[in-house]
Protein backbone atom coordinates (compact mmCIF):
# COMPACT_ATOMS: atom_id res chain seq x y z
CA UNK A 1 0.00 0.00 0.00
CA UNK A 2 1.33 3.39 -0.91
CA UNK A 3 1.85 5.85 1.96
CA UNK A 4 1.64 9.56 1.67
CA UNK A 5 3.92 11.82 3.71
CA UNK A 6 4.82 15.48 3.81
CA UNK A 7 8.23 16.86 4.11
CA UNK A 8 9.09 19.71 6.48
CA UNK A 9 9.01 22.39 3.70
CA UNK A 10 5.59 21.25 2.52
CA UNK A 11 4.16 21.29 6.04
CA UNK A 12 5.45 24.79 6.77
CA UNK A 13 3.98 26.12 3.53
CA UNK A 14 0.58 24.64 4.35
CA UNK A 15 0.58 26.24 7.79
CA UNK A 16 1.40 29.64 6.32
CA UNK A 17 -1.45 29.32 3.77
CA UNK A 18 -3.94 28.45 6.49
CA UNK A 19 -2.81 31.44 8.53
CA UNK A 20 -3.36 33.81 5.59
CA UNK A 21 -6.85 32.45 5.04
CA UNK A 22 -7.79 32.91 8.68
CA UNK A 23 -6.36 36.44 8.73
CA UNK A 24 -8.26 37.40 5.57
CA UNK A 25 -11.50 36.01 6.96
CA UNK A 26 -11.09 37.95 10.19
CA UNK A 27 -10.35 41.14 8.26
CA UNK A 28 -13.43 40.61 6.06
CA UNK A 29 -15.68 40.24 9.08
CA UNK A 30 -14.24 43.40 10.62
CA UNK A 31 -14.72 45.38 7.43
CA UNK A 32 -18.29 44.11 7.07
CA UNK A 33 -19.14 45.21 10.58
CA UNK A 34 -17.56 48.59 9.95
CA UNK A 35 -19.53 49.03 6.73
CA UNK A 36 -22.77 48.24 8.52
CA UNK A 37 -22.02 50.94 11.07
CA UNK A 38 -21.00 53.46 8.41
CA UNK A 39 -23.97 52.64 6.13
CA UNK A 40 -21.68 51.81 3.23
CA UNK A 41 -23.62 48.70 2.29
CA UNK A 42 -26.91 50.62 2.14
CA UNK A 43 -25.35 53.31 -0.03
CA UNK A 44 -23.80 50.70 -2.28
CA UNK A 45 -27.16 48.90 -2.67
CA UNK A 46 -28.95 52.21 -3.32
CA UNK A 47 -26.49 53.32 -6.02
CA UNK A 48 -26.19 49.95 -7.74
CA UNK A 49 -29.62 48.35 -7.36
CA UNK A 50 -31.88 51.33 -6.56
CA UNK A 51 -32.91 49.50 -3.40
CA UNK A 52 -32.64 50.38 0.23
CA UNK A 53 -32.31 54.07 -0.48
CA UNK A 54 -33.12 56.24 2.56
CA UNK A 55 -36.23 58.46 2.46
CA UNK A 56 -35.95 62.00 3.72
CA UNK A 57 -38.53 64.81 3.59
CA UNK A 58 -41.67 64.45 1.38
CA UNK A 59 -42.03 61.06 -0.31
CA UNK A 60 -41.55 61.19 -4.07
CA UNK A 61 -44.29 60.15 -6.53
CA UNK A 62 -47.39 61.10 -4.52
CA UNK A 63 -50.72 60.36 -6.22
CA UNK A 64 -52.88 63.26 -7.51
CA UNK A 65 -55.69 64.40 -5.24
CA UNK A 66 -59.21 63.81 -6.60
CA UNK A 67 -62.05 65.96 -5.20
CA UNK A 68 -65.73 65.60 -6.06
CA UNK A 69 -67.32 68.98 -6.81
CA UNK A 70 -70.51 70.26 -5.21
CA UNK A 71 -73.39 71.36 -7.47
CA UNK A 72 -72.55 75.03 -6.91
CA UNK A 73 -68.86 74.45 -7.67
CA UNK A 74 -69.81 72.73 -10.92
CA UNK A 75 -72.09 75.59 -11.96
CA UNK A 76 -69.53 78.30 -11.20
CA UNK A 77 -66.48 76.54 -12.61
CA UNK A 78 -66.92 77.91 -16.15
CA UNK A 79 -69.29 80.03 -18.22
CA UNK A 80 -73.04 80.48 -17.77
CA UNK A 81 -74.85 80.27 -21.13
CA UNK A 82 -78.55 81.29 -21.23
CA UNK A 83 -80.60 79.82 -24.08
CA UNK A 84 -84.25 79.35 -24.91
CA UNK A 85 -87.34 81.20 -26.06
CA UNK A 86 -89.19 84.39 -25.10
CA UNK A 87 -89.69 83.28 -21.49
CA UNK A 88 -85.91 83.42 -21.13
CA UNK A 89 -85.15 86.33 -23.47
CA UNK A 90 -87.31 88.76 -21.52
CA UNK A 91 -90.05 89.41 -24.06
CA UNK A 92 -92.47 90.54 -21.38
CA UNK A 93 -90.31 93.55 -20.46
CA UNK A 94 -88.35 94.05 -23.67
CA UNK A 95 -89.98 97.24 -24.94
CA UNK A 96 -89.63 98.76 -21.48
CA UNK A 97 -85.82 98.47 -21.63
CA UNK A 98 -83.57 101.33 -22.71
CA UNK A 99 -81.65 99.02 -25.06
CA UNK A 100 -81.15 95.32 -25.78
CA UNK A 101 -78.41 93.56 -23.86
CA UNK A 102 -76.09 92.53 -26.71
CA UNK A 103 -75.56 92.28 -30.45
CA UNK A 104 -78.55 90.79 -32.25
CA UNK A 105 -80.78 91.19 -29.22
CA UNK A 106 -83.11 93.58 -31.05
CA UNK A 107 -84.34 90.72 -33.25
CA UNK A 108 -84.52 88.29 -30.34
CA UNK A 109 -85.94 90.76 -27.79
CA UNK A 110 -83.30 90.01 -25.17
CA UNK A 111 -83.88 92.30 -22.21
CA UNK A 112 -81.97 93.24 -19.10
CA UNK A 113 -85.19 92.63 -17.18
CA UNK A 114 -85.04 88.89 -17.90
CA UNK A 115 -84.09 86.45 -15.15
CA UNK A 116 -80.70 85.85 -16.81
CA UNK A 117 -78.91 89.02 -15.62
CA UNK A 118 -80.32 88.44 -12.13
CA UNK A 119 -78.85 84.92 -12.01
CA UNK A 120 -75.53 86.32 -13.26
CA UNK A 121 -75.56 88.78 -10.36
CA UNK A 122 -76.37 86.12 -7.79
CA UNK A 123 -73.42 83.87 -8.66
CA UNK A 124 -69.87 84.50 -9.81
CA UNK A 125 -69.22 82.40 -12.91
CA UNK A 126 -65.52 81.97 -13.66
CA UNK A 127 -66.14 82.08 -17.42
CA UNK A 128 -68.65 84.94 -17.37
CA UNK A 129 -72.23 84.99 -18.71
CA UNK A 130 -73.40 84.63 -22.32
CA UNK A 131 -77.03 85.47 -23.09
CA UNK A 132 -78.46 84.07 -26.35
CA UNK A 133 -82.12 83.25 -25.68
CA UNK A 134 -84.37 84.43 -28.51
CA UNK A 135 -88.06 85.22 -28.62
CA UNK A 136 -90.04 82.87 -30.83
CA UNK A 137 -87.42 80.11 -30.70
CA UNK A 138 -88.45 76.51 -31.33
CA UNK A 139 -86.33 73.43 -30.78
CA UNK A 140 -85.51 73.53 -34.51
CA UNK A 141 -84.31 77.13 -34.15
CA UNK A 142 -82.02 76.14 -31.30
CA UNK A 143 -80.46 73.55 -33.59
CA UNK A 144 -80.31 75.46 -36.89
CA UNK A 145 -80.31 79.18 -36.06
CA UNK A 146 -82.75 82.05 -36.13
CA UNK A 147 -82.83 85.51 -37.75
CA UNK A 148 -79.58 84.70 -39.56
CA UNK A 149 -77.78 84.07 -36.29
CA UNK A 150 -75.82 80.91 -35.36
CA UNK A 151 -77.67 78.05 -33.64
CA UNK A 152 -78.15 78.59 -29.93
CA UNK A 153 -76.80 75.16 -29.02
CA UNK A 154 -73.52 76.11 -30.69
CA UNK A 155 -73.01 78.81 -28.07
CA UNK A 156 -72.27 76.12 -25.49
CA UNK A 157 -68.76 74.70 -25.37
CA UNK A 158 -66.20 72.84 -23.24
CA UNK A 159 -65.88 75.84 -20.91
CA UNK A 160 -69.64 76.00 -20.30
CA UNK A 161 -70.54 74.95 -16.75
CA UNK A 162 -74.19 76.06 -16.56
CA UNK A 163 -76.96 76.27 -19.17
CA UNK A 164 -80.46 77.58 -18.52
CA UNK A 165 -83.14 76.82 -21.05
CA UNK A 166 -86.85 77.32 -21.63
CA UNK A 167 -88.25 75.63 -24.71
CA UNK A 168 -91.36 73.92 -26.05
CA UNK A 169 -94.06 76.57 -25.99
CA UNK A 170 -93.51 77.63 -29.58
CA UNK A 171 -93.28 74.02 -30.76
CA UNK A 172 -96.71 73.46 -29.22
CA UNK A 173 -97.94 76.60 -31.00
CA UNK A 174 -99.11 78.28 -27.81
CA UNK A 175 -99.05 81.81 -29.24
CA UNK A 176 -101.33 80.83 -32.09
CA UNK A 177 -103.47 78.72 -29.78
CA UNK A 178 -103.92 81.59 -27.34
CA UNK A 179 -104.82 83.92 -30.19
CA UNK A 180 -107.44 81.45 -31.37
CA UNK A 181 -108.88 81.36 -27.89
CA UNK A 182 -109.07 85.14 -27.55
CA UNK A 183 -110.22 86.03 -31.06
CA UNK A 184 -113.51 84.13 -31.07
CA UNK A 185 -117.18 84.82 -30.62
CA UNK A 186 -118.43 84.83 -27.03
CA UNK A 187 -119.69 81.41 -26.06
CA UNK A 188 -117.75 79.70 -28.85
CA UNK A 189 -115.91 76.43 -28.18
CA UNK A 190 -113.19 77.29 -30.69
CA UNK A 191 -110.58 77.37 -27.90
CA UNK A 192 -110.94 73.81 -26.65
CA UNK A 193 -111.52 72.50 -30.17
CA UNK A 194 -107.75 72.94 -30.71
CA UNK A 195 -106.97 70.17 -28.23
CA UNK A 196 -106.24 67.35 -30.68
CA UNK A 197 -103.75 69.43 -32.65
CA UNK A 198 -102.05 70.76 -29.51
CA UNK A 199 -101.71 67.29 -28.00
CA UNK A 200 -100.17 65.97 -31.20
CA UNK A 201 -97.58 68.74 -31.24
CA UNK A 202 -96.77 68.23 -27.56
CA UNK A 203 -96.30 64.50 -28.14
CA UNK A 204 -93.91 65.19 -31.02
CA UNK A 205 -91.95 67.52 -28.76
CA UNK A 206 -90.30 64.67 -26.81
CA UNK A 207 -87.90 63.66 -29.57
CA UNK A 208 -86.91 67.23 -30.47
CA UNK A 209 -86.21 68.18 -26.84
CA UNK A 210 -84.10 65.04 -26.52
CA UNK A 211 -82.13 66.07 -29.60
CA UNK A 212 -81.43 69.50 -28.07
CA UNK A 213 -80.20 67.91 -24.83
CA UNK A 214 -77.95 65.53 -26.76
CA UNK A 215 -76.42 68.40 -28.73
CA UNK A 216 -75.78 70.38 -25.58
CA UNK A 217 -74.20 67.30 -24.01
CA UNK A 218 -71.79 66.91 -26.93
CA UNK A 219 -70.71 70.53 -26.74
CA UNK A 220 -70.64 70.97 -22.95
CA UNK A 221 -70.16 67.48 -21.46
CA UNK A 222 -69.57 68.66 -17.91
CA UNK A 223 -72.27 71.32 -17.65
CA UNK A 224 -75.36 71.46 -15.51
CA UNK A 225 -78.36 72.07 -17.79
CA UNK A 226 -81.35 73.61 -16.01
CA UNK A 227 -84.59 73.37 -18.00
CA UNK A 228 -87.25 75.81 -16.81
CA UNK A 229 -90.94 74.97 -17.20
CA UNK A 230 -93.82 77.37 -17.83
CA UNK A 231 -96.10 78.87 -15.16
CA UNK A 232 -99.83 78.25 -15.00
CA UNK A 233 -101.27 81.35 -16.70
CA UNK A 234 -104.64 81.44 -14.91
CA UNK A 235 -105.92 80.62 -11.42
CA UNK A 236 -106.36 76.93 -10.71
CA UNK A 237 -110.13 77.50 -10.34
CA UNK A 238 -111.03 80.54 -12.44
CA UNK A 239 -114.50 82.00 -11.94
CA UNK A 240 -114.44 85.08 -14.18
CA UNK A 241 -113.76 85.68 -17.85
CA UNK A 242 -110.44 87.36 -18.72
CA UNK A 243 -109.55 88.76 -22.15
CA UNK A 244 -112.57 87.01 -23.71
CA UNK A 245 -111.43 83.75 -22.13
CA UNK A 246 -114.17 81.96 -20.22
CA UNK A 247 -113.37 80.00 -17.05
CA UNK A 248 -113.58 76.84 -19.18
CA UNK A 249 -111.07 78.27 -21.66
CA UNK A 250 -108.71 79.21 -18.84
CA UNK A 251 -108.88 75.76 -17.28
CA UNK A 252 -108.18 74.20 -20.68
CA UNK A 253 -105.15 76.44 -21.28
CA UNK A 254 -103.89 75.59 -17.79
CA UNK A 255 -104.26 71.90 -18.63
CA UNK A 256 -102.30 72.24 -21.87
CA UNK A 257 -99.54 74.03 -19.99
CA UNK A 258 -99.45 71.15 -17.52
CA UNK A 259 -99.14 68.59 -20.32
CA UNK A 260 -96.38 70.57 -21.99
CA UNK A 261 -94.42 70.80 -18.73
CA UNK A 262 -94.86 67.12 -17.98
CA UNK A 263 -93.60 66.15 -21.43
CA UNK A 264 -90.46 68.30 -21.27
CA UNK A 265 -89.86 67.37 -17.64
CA UNK A 266 -90.04 63.65 -18.39
CA UNK A 267 -87.43 63.96 -21.15
CA UNK A 268 -85.11 65.93 -18.87
CA UNK A 269 -85.51 63.47 -16.00
CA UNK A 270 -84.85 60.48 -18.24
CA UNK A 271 -81.73 62.07 -19.67
CA UNK A 272 -80.38 62.83 -16.20
CA UNK A 273 -81.02 59.27 -15.01
CA UNK A 274 -78.94 58.05 -17.92
CA UNK A 275 -76.06 60.38 -16.99
CA UNK A 276 -76.19 59.26 -13.39
CA UNK A 277 -76.27 55.56 -14.27
CA UNK A 278 -72.99 55.96 -16.17
CA UNK A 279 -71.56 58.23 -13.43
CA UNK A 280 -71.01 60.84 -16.12
CA UNK A 281 -70.24 64.46 -15.23
CA UNK A 282 -72.88 67.14 -15.65
CA UNK A 283 -76.64 66.96 -15.19
CA UNK A 284 -80.02 67.82 -16.69
CA UNK A 285 -82.36 69.34 -14.11
CA UNK A 286 -85.98 70.28 -14.65
CA UNK A 287 -87.55 73.13 -12.67
CA UNK A 288 -91.33 72.80 -12.62
CA UNK A 289 -92.61 76.38 -12.63
CA UNK A 290 -96.28 75.45 -13.05
CA UNK A 291 -97.36 76.71 -9.61
CA UNK A 292 -94.67 79.38 -9.34
CA UNK A 293 -97.05 82.27 -10.06
CA UNK A 294 -99.85 81.10 -7.76
CA UNK A 295 -101.78 84.14 -6.53
CA UNK A 296 -100.27 86.27 -9.31
CA UNK A 297 -101.84 84.77 -12.44
CA UNK A 298 -103.45 86.79 -15.24
CA UNK A 299 -106.52 88.56 -13.87
CA UNK A 300 -105.13 88.84 -10.33
CA UNK A 301 -104.50 92.27 -8.75
CA UNK A 302 -100.67 91.89 -8.97
CA UNK A 303 -100.06 89.53 -11.89
CA UNK A 304 -96.65 88.05 -12.72
CA UNK A 305 -97.83 87.62 -16.32
CA UNK A 306 -98.90 90.35 -18.68
CA UNK A 307 -102.49 90.09 -19.84
CA UNK A 308 -103.60 91.02 -23.32
CA UNK A 309 -101.85 94.17 -24.60
CA UNK A 310 -103.00 95.73 -27.86
CA UNK A 311 -101.05 98.42 -29.70
CA UNK A 312 -103.93 100.70 -30.62
CA UNK A 313 -101.94 102.56 -33.26
CA UNK A 314 -101.63 99.58 -35.59
CA UNK A 315 -104.27 97.42 -33.89
CA UNK A 316 -101.87 94.56 -33.22
CA UNK A 317 -101.38 92.40 -30.16
CA UNK A 318 -98.20 93.43 -28.40
CA UNK A 319 -95.69 90.59 -28.14
CA UNK A 320 -95.32 90.99 -24.39
CA UNK A 321 -98.89 89.71 -23.91
CA UNK A 322 -98.97 86.63 -21.71
CA UNK A 323 -95.26 86.85 -20.95
CA UNK A 324 -93.77 87.47 -17.49
CA UNK A 325 -93.71 90.93 -16.00
CA UNK A 326 -90.66 92.28 -14.20
CA UNK A 327 -91.92 90.63 -11.01
CA UNK A 328 -92.45 87.39 -12.93
CA UNK A 329 -88.86 87.35 -14.17
CA UNK A 330 -87.63 88.01 -10.65
CA UNK A 331 -89.63 84.98 -9.55
CA UNK A 332 -87.99 82.94 -12.32
CA UNK A 333 -84.57 84.16 -11.15
CA UNK A 334 -85.41 82.95 -7.67
CA UNK A 335 -86.34 79.51 -9.01
CA UNK A 336 -83.11 79.22 -10.97
CA UNK A 337 -80.80 80.43 -8.20
CA UNK A 338 -82.43 78.03 -5.74
CA UNK A 339 -81.94 75.17 -8.20
CA UNK A 340 -78.27 76.09 -8.63
CA UNK A 341 -77.82 75.81 -4.87
CA UNK A 342 -79.95 72.65 -4.54
CA UNK A 343 -78.49 70.63 -7.37
CA UNK A 344 -80.02 67.65 -9.19
CA UNK A 345 -80.91 65.74 -6.04
CA UNK A 346 -78.16 63.20 -6.59
CA UNK A 347 -74.38 63.02 -6.39
CA UNK A 348 -72.54 65.07 -8.99
CA UNK A 349 -69.84 63.11 -10.81
CA UNK A 350 -67.70 66.13 -11.73
CA UNK A 351 -64.25 65.97 -10.14
CA UNK A 352 -61.22 68.19 -9.70
CA UNK A 353 -57.77 66.60 -10.00
CA UNK A 354 -54.87 68.42 -8.32
CA UNK A 355 -51.22 67.40 -8.30
CA UNK A 356 -49.10 67.76 -5.13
Amino acid sequence: MQEWSFGEDTLDETKRRIARIVTAAALGVALALACLRLGVLEKLACSVGDAGCPTTGEPAGRLPQVTRLTPVEVAQSGAYVALGDSYSSGEGVYDLDDQPVNDGADRCHRATGSYVPLVAQAYRFNGGTEFFACSGATTADLLSGQHGRPPQVGRAGPRTSLVTLSIGGNDAGFTKVLTGCIVKLPGSSACVEQEAAVERRIKELSSSVLTVLKELRVRAPGARVIVLGYPRPFPANPVESVDNLSPQDQRWLNGMTRRLNDTVGAVAAGFDRMLDSFEAPGSVEYVDAYDAFTGHEVGRPEPYLNGLHVDMGDLQVNARSYHPTGAGYRRFADLVTRQIARGPGRTMHNIRVSTP
